[in-house]
C-alpha cells in the first residue's frame, strides 16, 4: 500500500476527488478537484503547489564525489560550480538511458542526486573503492515544487538568507522559508518559472503552511500529477518508463533508447573523463542511431473530419495519454507517439514521439493512428521541435 507523504496531513483533505496515484511507493493525488482544469490554469497564470517528495534523493560527499557522478552522467560534473545545478541523465555500458535527474552542487565536495527510480546500489557500486559517503535520503526529505509566472512573486517575501530576484535559472542556494531551513532550486517539471524546495521532513506541515498562506492571495493553488504531466509535455520534458524505456526495466534492447535517440545529446560531454557508456556514445556520435524524439502536432481540422465522418464530436483525452501509438509514413511504421495531451494554453493536441531519424525533421508531415468509433484511423501530424511552450520568464 502506498505511504503517506509528510504533507499528507494537508493534502488529503483538500483531495476532494479522492482519485490518488502510486508514486514511487508513496500516494500522490491525480486531481484535488473533480477536474484537473484549474490546477493547470493556476499554474500557467498564478503559482501552483505541488508535492515531489515521492523523487529518489541522494547526498553524495566527500574527496570522490565529483569522481564519482562524472563516472556516472553524461554531463561534466567539473562543470558545474557550487550553487548550480544540472540536468543529466546516465547510461548502462551500452549507452543506453538507465535514468536522469538532476544534480546540485551544495558544497566544494558535496552534492545532491535527484533520481526517478532507486538508484543507490547503482551509486555503491560505481563508487566502489572511492572516499565518498553517499546517503538515500528520499524517506528523510520533503519537497515542494512552487511554479508559474506568480511565484517569484509569493516566496520573495517568505525566503530568508537567499535572495529570489537575482537566484538564476538552474542555480541552488540555502536558506529559509521564514524559519524553515531549505535549500531552494530554480527548477521544476513544468517549463515555466518555478521553484522547488528541499527541507527535512519534520518541517513539511510547516513549509506548507507558510507558502499556502502567502500564496492562496495570489491563486496560488495546490496541483495535482494529472495538471503537471500536461504541463511536462508542453515544456518537451521526457517521463522516464514512458519516452524512453529504463535500460534497467526493457525487455529487449531494442525497446531502449541511448541520450542521441532521446534527444538529449547535448547533455553528452565526450571530452570529460571517462564515464559509463562513453565508448558505445562515441560510436554513435560516428555513426548516429536511426532513431530520435520530436515533437508532434496534430492537425485538428482532419482531426475534427475523422470524427465528423462518424458522427461524432472531437474526442480527445483530456489527460495526457501515456499509450505508446504507432505513427506511419507513406504505409509504413515510422515510429511512435508516446505521450500525447491536448494543450488548454496551446488549444493543440500535441504528442512527444520517436521517429525514424531521416523523418525527424521540422516540417514532415506523418500519420498519428487514432481510434475512432471503435476503428482505427490516421491523422497528419507535423514535426516539430520542443519544447511546444517555452517562455521567456521561465529563464529571466
Amino acid at each position: 500500500m502506498p505511504l503517506p507523504t509528510p504533507f499528507f496531513e494537508r493534502i488529503a483533505p483538500l483531495c476532494r476527488s479522492s482519485e490518488w496515484r502510486n508514486w514511487s511507493g508513496y500516494q500522490c493525488p491525480v486531481t484535488y478537484g473533480y477536474t484537473h482544469d484549474s490546477e493547470y490554469y493556476a499554474l500557467r497564470n498564478a503559482a501552483g503547489l505541488i508535492d515531489i517528495t515521492p523523487l529518489y534523493k541522494y547526498e553524495i560527499d566527500g574527496p570522490d564525489a565529483e569522481r564519482l557522478l562524472n563516472r556516472l552522467v553524461t554531463r561534466d560534473v567539473r562543470r558545474c560550480p557550487i550553487g548550480r545545478m544540472l540536468y543529466t541523465g546516465w547510461c548502462d555500458d551500452d549507452g543506453k538511458l538507465v535514468d536522469d535527474g538532476t544534480v546540485q552542487r551544495l558544497g566544494e565536495t558535496r552534492y545532491r542526486l535527484t533520481a526517478n527510480m532507486p538508484n543507490l546500489h547503482w551509486l555503491m557500486e560505481v563508487g566502489y573503492g572511492m572516499t565518498v559517503d553517499i546517503r538515500d535520503i528520499s524517506a528523510t526529505t520533503a519537497a515542494l515544487a512552487v511554479q508559474g509566472p506568480r511565484s517569484r512573486e509569493i516566496l520573495t517575501p517568505l525566503a530568508s538568507g537567499v535572495a529570489l530576484e537575482t537566484l538564476g535559472f538552474f542555480h541552488v542556494a540555502e536558506g529559509g522559508i521564514g524559519d524553515v531551513p531549505v535549500v531552494i532550486s530554480r527548477s521544476g517539471y513544468t517549463g515555466d518559472l518555478g521553484y522547488e524546495l528541499w527541507t527535512d521532513a519534520d518541517h513539511a506541515v510547516d513549509l506548507w503552511d507558510r507558502i499556502v498562506a502567502a500564496g492562496t492571495p495570489a491563486g496560488l493553488m495546490p496541483v495535482g500529477l494529472a495538471a503537471m504531466d500536461i504541463a511536462r509535455v508542453e515544456a518537451g520534458l521526457l517521463l522516464a518508463d514512458t519516452d524512453y524505456i529504463s535500460a534497467r526495466h526493457a525487455e529487449k534492447r531494442a525497446h531502449t533508447s541511448s541520450p542521441f535517440e532521446a534527444g538529449l545529446e547535448w547533455s553528452v560531454h565526450a571530452d570529460k573523463p571517462y564515464f559509463i557508456g562513453r565508448t558505445a556514445l562515441e560510436a554513435e556520435r560516428r555513426k548516429p542511431a536511426p532513431w530520435r524524439r520530436m515533437g508532434l502536432e496534430v492537425d485538428w481540422v482532419e482531426l475534427e473530419a475523422r470524427f465528423a465522418e462518424a458522427g461524432l464530436p472531437p474526442m480527445v483525452g483530456h489527460r495526457v495519454s501515456r499509450e505508446a501509438v504507432p505513427l506511419y509514413h507513406k504505409d509504413r511504421q515510422v515510429g511512435q507517439a508516446t505521450s500525447t495531451t491536448f494543450s488548454p494554453l496551446l488549444k493543440k493536441l500535441i504528442a512527444l514521439a520517436t521517429l525514424e531519424r531521416e523523418l525527424a525533421a521540422p516540417g514532415i508531415t506523418v500519420e498519428m493512428e487514432l481510434t475512432v468509433d471503435f476503428q482505427r484511423r490516421t491523422v497528419p501530424a507535423t514535426v516539430v521541435q520542443t519544447p511546444f511552450f517555452d517562455p521567456d520568464r521561465k529563464r529571466q
